[in-house]
Order: structure tokens, then C-alpha cells, then sequence
């Protein structure tokens, strides 16, 4: 464009900005004028929003390129370009311009279509300029090679002797060193590499590398014929800090610091990272987890990499040469300084608390043998084996190793030389925690190899730590040995003082049948009457198991179960596992009573909760107790709620009332009829009087002579007879006969099974004939 700002129409408010004070007086411009600092960037935002949207143009201030995958593609977007530009007023220069051509000058680089590279006349400038005399001229002569740094793959190293003359506090000298380095700096320029053109469709592959001293990575395009064609060079020297990261975190920055140099290219597109390093197939690769001991500096770059889309591959040294000679020949493009993280300033003020100083670390590290290496392939690189037995553990976790002022750093741990080994040890058990404590608290702030067992082994020759110890591990579970029969071992225990009362617990190991006592005293000869009342039902036990309180092990309590022929098994001492049927037993109870309801007296809820514990099937057998006990189930309230019940009741009556009917008699009483009455607890048998009513069908009320009204049942009343009704008759009846019946009619509500036996048929003795 021709006079480019001057066609840019200035804003009423904003001409007052560019008034000019002169002898004719004072003058404000109507157009962007050239000299006002803003100008540039307000022409390239206008020209930027003008074009924005139109593919293949590229606008630089008044320079625009426009471009084209085909003829048809570039005049179209060369045609609304032109078109944009009329619409807003704005004139090109024909001898300025340039159409239809293969190769173009472009902001001092020629473009064609194999590639960009730096045009000859530009670089002349620089290939024919005189030699600095001072670091003013240093400097401008940097500036101006390092504007094609891409181009230049180790511009870095041979530059270095000329940086080395910008640092503080050193005097100007221009040696032979510099001069020479002067002179290859412009060869190398001369011959500079040409990169291919960013192709979207072609794919993309960043290779990386770090060395002791620097960083370096190229981006490719991997072409048709599977060669790698370079897009871009970048380099950087490492900050004195870097240069202490372990290799592994060289590494990684150089992969962070390749992915944000070509952020512009591969966001968004899909990479191939070529590294020299191969854990980073483990480490970095995006679908596993970083490894807990990993650096924190690592765990934040992988938070950085996330963002994008890569896979890791690894490449031999010898194979990613490019990359390499970068990383080793970097360019001096480092940052002032690198901020040491946070973890790791606290980390080292830590250490400043405890009775080794991060100072004396820093001293033993380089004084012993083996650390001192370490410290060596640490800051320089690791051999591809291990060099000896002894290096081995570093060898291990050289992925993870890291200096910081010459403290080696496993992860955030600090790596404790074997001179402080002693006193981190004391520190660490200085309240004497246990073996796991001491193992986590370490772990979190030192290292060094075989720690663990040199904690270990200060616990257990730690003399105060011994004497307070826990009890040892619970041994093997063995149970009691099963009785053959019921009642044949007995587990007793006392529970109490509970509800006001001590209470005698017994457990049958066979049938787990339980018996509660309650006492007010637990003495040894209120624990003799009960179990002699209890003995009284179930027998001798062969076998009594108790604790070792004083009731159980008195010379009486002794005496007692060895007249009676039982042997006392006593178990451990505080051990009350060893006679856990009755502890267990004791608990129950107290679980059971506690639950029941306080209206009741404390004998009535022993006695509840007895019952229905005893007709509850056990855990352990799976049977009631009072079934193993009894051989038989008792009847519960339960039982009525079967549906059977009642029919096999019926059923039962109808037979016993069958089987009564073989023998019994049928007698007819009715009211008025003369009758004796059973008498009870008076001399005479039976005594007369006269049936008043009938209330049932086998029961009457009786009006006997003395006046007293008795209620009887058929069985409990003979008919008495007048002479008159038996003139024939000898002799009164024998009235001390009573006519027993074989078996009583029993009601529905007191049922009982039939008689196992038959009945006895009685008949009249001989003399009554």
C-alpha cells in the first residue's frame, strides 16, 4: 500500500491528539500520521478486522499476502481482498504489487512452495558486519541472528563465548574465542536449513531432548516418503537451578518447553512425541497415572500436557540427533531465574528444625563415595547400567532423584547420608511411636537404603519401647472339646452388680442350656447352696470351668466340688476369652433383662427371659436348649398359632373319650335325687344330701344335711337309696366304695395326651354277690 496510515480518517475527538505546534501556528492532522507511537498498532487492528475471515491471508501492517492451495482458490480470495479494500477506501500501489507468482519476499524470508528460508540480501547484512567493539554492539549483533534462530539448529553453542560477554560484573576483552565464534555464527547463517510449510493435514512430530546444559526440540512433519522434514528449531540454555533436576525432570521440561514453544501448532492437533528417555512411555504417557514418588514439578507438568493430544515414543539417542544436538548446544535463551517450588523451600526450612542441618547434608553428600557419584549422574547423566552392587537402590529410582543445593532428592525425601543416619533415627523416635508410625513419618520427609530396617530394628532393641509393648498377637483360636452328653461340663461366671443383684450364671457346653441365680452376696458359699439346688435337678456335672475370682477358687468352694467328684478347670488369669461361653452367656443376659420391661419384678423377668431363651434354638447347634437337654420340645404360647393345633386336639378328645366309654357308666342324676357327696378333709367319706341343680352335664350343686351347698362332679357323687326303694336289700350300700372312674373326661381347654397303658377293668369282689 502507498502513504498506508495517511488513508486511515482520523476521529473528531481523537485529532486534537496530533496537534503540531508551528511559526504559522498550530495544525492537527485529519489522517493516522507516521511518528505517533500508537500508529502502528491501530493499523494493524484496522487492517486485521478488515480482512479477518478471509482464508490463506496474512496481513503485516501494510503488507499482504495472500495465498491459495490452487489458482481457482488464490484469485478467488485475491478478488475479496481487492473487493474489502475498495469497499473501505483504501488504494494499493501497482508497482508495489506482486500476482500470480511462485515465490514471494515476505517480511525478509522467501516463500515458495517447497518452503522458507532466509533470503540472501538480508542475511548479507549481518554475513559482512564488522565485529563488536563493545557489548552495546554484542548485544544489537545477538538480536539480529537470533531473529533466525529457527533456522539455525546449533546457534546456541557457538554463540555462548559471545553471551559470556554480556554477564554482570565482566570486563570487555574480545579474544580469539570470540572471534572465532563471530565467524561461524555468520557460516552458519549462510547455510541455513529450509522449513517446509505447516501443513494441517500432515502429521506432526516433536522431537525432544535434554542435556546437563540445555534444552532442545524440532518440529516436523513426517512427508509422503516417511522422512521427517523440519517446520521449526527451538533451544534453550538450562537456569542454574535446571541444571540441578534429576534427568528424569530434564526431560520432562524439555517436552513442557517444546509443546509451549509450538503451542500455536500442535494445540489441537493430534502429536507425536519422540523422546530419548524411555520411561516417559510410563511416566508421561497420557492414559496412566503418574507415579506417587514422581517430583511435584512432574506432577504439574502433566497437568500441562494434559491439555493436549500426544502419545510418547521412545528414540535412541543416536536416532534423535536433532533434538540432541539442540539439548547440547543450546541457545542462551534462559530465564532469569527458575523458581524453586514451594514443597521443596519448605522441605529444606524442615530440615533446618531437626538436629542435622540441610548444610551438614550437603557436606556429607559430597564427602561420601557413593553419594558424591550419585550426585555426578544425577546433574550429568546416569550410565546405561548400574556401576555397582552398591548403587543399586540410586540406580533404581534414578528416574525420580533430584538435586536441590546439592541435597539429593528422592521425590520430596531427602536422602540422608549414612553420617545422619543415627540422629534422624532418634529424632524420629523420640516419642517412641511404633513401627508404622515411624515408617509413615519418615516417608514423608527422608530416605536413604534399608531404611525400614533400621526403623525396625530401634524398636525392637529400644529398651522403654519393650517394656510398655502390647500384648502379643491373640493366639490360634481352640475351641473346648465337645461334651458326649448333657451336663457333662458346666461354664460358670457371676454377673454384676447389675439390677441391685449379683447373679450366678451356668452354661451346659452340650446343650447350651442356661441358669441364672440371683444372690446378693457372690461369696462362695452362696455359690455352693446354688449350685447344689441346681445339681439337685440336672445331677453332677464332671466338670466345672470358671475364672479365677475368689468364690470359685476358696479351699470351701474346692472341698465341695471334690466331695461331689467334679474337676475345676481354671482359666488364665485376665484372659476372659478362655471361658467365653459363660462371658458370653453373661452378656446375653444382661442385654436380654435390660431390654425388658421395669413394671415387672426382677424374678419374673429372669424367669421370661429364661424361657424363651431356652426354647430358642442356639446359634451353635442350631437346636433349642431345652430340647438337647430335654430330648423333647417344650410347649410355648406359640404353638396354639398353628393351623393343626386345634383339629389334633379335637381329634385327641374324641379318642380318650372313646377309650372312657369302654369303661365308664352312664348314671342319670337328676335334681332332688338322694345322693351321697364326697367329703375332703374330714373323717367321713361321703356324707348325704339332696342333688339342687344340675350346672353341667356331668356337675351338680348338692344341699348337704348340715346345710352347706357343695359343687360336685358325677364322679364325686353316689345315688343313696332309701330301705323302702330296696326292701330286698340286706344291707346298706358300702358308702366307703367309691366308684373311681378309670380315666377323667378331660375339657378342651386342659387337654392331655391318652394313657400309655389300658386302663385296669376293676369289677365288684365276690362277697357283694
Amino acid at each position: 500500500m502507498s502513504q498506508a496510515y495517511q488513508q486511515i480518517l482520523l476521529e473528531d475527538e481523537s485529532k486534537k491528539y496530533t496537534t503540531s505546534n508551528t511559526h504559522k501556528g498550530l495544525f492537527q492532522y485529519n489522517r493516522l500520521p507516521y511518528g505517533v507511537s500508537s500508529s502502528p498498532g491501530i493499523f494493524q487492528r484496522t487492517m486485521e478486522n478488515l480482512l479477518q475471515g478471509i482464508p490463506f491471508v496474512v496481513v503485516r501492517v501494510d503488507d499482504i499476502l495472500v495465498s491459495g492451495s490452487n489458482d481457482e482458490e488464490h484469485l478467488a480470495n485475491l478478488e475479496e481482498v481487492l473487493k474489502r479494500l475498495s469497499e473501505h477506501g483504501l488504494r494499493l500501489k501497482k508497482k508495489k504489487c506482486a500476482f500470480m507468482v511462485n515465490e514471494v519476499v515476505y517480511l525478509g524470508q522467501k516463500i515458495n512452495s517447497q518452503g522458507i528460508q532466509p533470503i540472501q540480501e538480508k542475511v548479507r547484512a549481518i554475513t559482512n558486519a564488522p565485529a563488536p567493539t563493545n557489548v552495546s554492539e554484542v548485544r544489537s549483533y545477538l538480536a539480529m541472528i537470533n531473529y533466525y534462530q529457527k533456522y539455525l539448529p546449533n546457534l546456541s553453542t557457538i554463540l555462548a563465548p559471545l553471551h559470556s560477554l554480556l554477564e554482570k560484573g565482566k570486563s570487555w576483552k574480545w579474544s580469539e574465542e570470540h572471534q572465532e565464534a563471530f565467524r561461524k555464527s555468520k557460516e552458519l547463517l549462510k547455510s541455513s536449513h529450509l522449513l517446509v510449510h505447516y501443513d494441517p493435514e500432515k502429521e506432526l512430530i516433536l522431537a525432544c531432548d535434554a542435556s546437563p546444559y540445555g534444552l532442545g526440540a524440532v518440529l516436523s512433519h513426517r512427508m509422503e516418503d516417511n522422512t521427517e522434514q523440519p517446520i521449526a528449531f527451538a533451544s534453550r540454555s538450562l537456569s542454574a537451578a535446571e541444571k540441578n533436576y534429576s534427568q528424569l525432570d530434564k526431560e520432562a521440561l524439555a517436552i513442557v518447553f517444546g509443546v509451549k514453544k509450538f503451542h500455536q501448532y500442535v494445540y489441537g492437533r493430534h502429536i507425536t512425541i519422540l523422546t530419548d528417555h524411555k520411561p516417559f512411555e510410563r511416566v508421561l504417557h497420557p492414559d496412566t497415572m503418574t507415579p506417587p514418588m514422581a517430583a511435584a514439578r512432574i506432577q504439574r507438568w502433566t497437568l500441562i500436557l494434559s491439555a493436549y493430544d500426544y502419545v510418547i515414543q521412545y528414540k535412541e539417542g543416536i536416532q534423535n540427533a536433532n533434538a540432541d544436538a539442540l539439548s547440547r548446544l543450546p541457545l542462551p535463551d534462559t530465564p532469569g531465574s527458575t523458581p524453586v517450588p514451594e514443597e521443596t523451600i519448605l522441605l529444606m526450612e524442615l530440615l533446618e528444625t531437626t538436629p542435622i542441618r540441610a548444610e551438614q547434608v550437603k557436606n556429607w553428600t559430597k564427602r561420601t563415595p557413593i553419594l558424591a557419584r550419585v550426585l555426578k549422574f544425577i546433574k550429568q547423566g546416569w550410565p546405561s547400567k548400574c556401576p555397582d552392587g552398591e548403587f543399586q537402590p540410586y540406580f533404581q529410582r534414578r528416574d525420580e532423584l533430584s538435586v536441590q543445593d546439592d541435597c539429593i532428592l528422592w521425590g520430596n525425601r531427602v536422602v540422608v547420608p549414612p553420617q545422619g543416619k543415627r540422629q534422624v533415627v532418634d529424632e524420629l523416635h523420640e516419642t517412641h511411636p511404633g513401627i508404622c508410625k515411624m515408617k509413615s513419618l519418615a516417608r514423608s520427609y527422608v530416605w536413604w537404603p534399608n531404611m525400614d530396617n533400621d526403623l525396625e530394628n530401634k524398636v525392637r532393641t529400644c529398651n522403654n519401647c519393650q517394656i510398655n509393648r502390647k500384648n502379643p498377637p491373640e493366639a490360634p483360636l481352640h475351641p473346648w472339646e465337645w461334651p458326649s452328653r448333657p451336663w457333662e461340663r458346666i461354664h460358670i461366671d457371676y454377673a454384676g452388680p447389675f439390677l441391685g443383684k449379683m447373679f450366678l450364671i451356668m452354661v451346659d457346653a452340650y446343650s447350651k442350656w442356661l441358669e441364672v441365680h440371683p444372690t446378693n452376696v457372690a461369696t462362695s458359699r452362696a455359690t455352693i447352696e446354688k449350685l447344689r439346688s441346681t445339681f439337685a435337678i440336672h445331677g453332677l456335672p464332671k466338670t466345672i470351668v470358671s475364672d479365677n475370682g475368689s468364690n470359685f477358687c476358696s479351699e470351701e468352694f474346692e472341698e465341695f466340688l471334690s466331695k461331689n467328684g467334679i474337676h475345676h478347670r481354671k482359666t488364665a488369669p485376665y484372659h476372659p476369652a478362655s471361658n467365653g461361653l459363660a462371658e458370653r452367656a453373661v452378656q446375653t443376659f444382661k442385654e436380654g433383662t435390660k431390654k425388658m420391661s421395669n413394671k415387672e419384678s426382677l424374678e419374673t423377668r429372669v424367669s421370661r427371659f429364661l424361657f424363651k431363651y431356652r426354647i430358642t434354638p442356639h446359634s451353635t447347634t442350631g437346636i433349642a436348649p431345652a430340647e438337647m437337654l430335654m430330648s423333647r420340645k417344650p410347649r410355648c404360647r406359640l404353638d396354639v398359632l398353628h393351623p393343626d393345633v386345634r383339629q389334633r386336639v379335637q381329634d385327641q378328645q374324641k379318642k380318650q373319650k372313646e377309650l372312657y366309654v369302654q369303661h365308664a357308666v352312664d348314671r342319670q342324676l337328676r335334681p332332688g335325687d338322694l345322693v351321697y357327696s364326697r367329703e375332703y378333709g374330714k373323717q367321713q367319706k361321703w356324707g348325704p344330701g339332696v342333688i339342687n341343680t344340675q350346672t353341667g352335664p356331668v356337675s351338680y350343686t348338692i344341699q348337704l344335711e348340715d346345710d352347706r351347698e357343695v359343687h360336685r362332679h358325677q364322679d364325686q357323687v353316689i345315688h343313696r337309696e332309701t330301705p323302702e326303694e330296696n326292701e330286698n336289700d340286706v344291707m346298706n350300700p358300702d358308702i366307703n366304695q367309691q366308684p373311681v372312674p378309670d380315666q377323667q373326661v378331660v375339657s378342651e381347654e386342659n387337654a392331655v395326651p391318652a394313657a400309655r397303658y389300658p386302663q385296669r377293668d376293676r369289677q365288684t369282689p365276690d362277697y357283694y354277690s
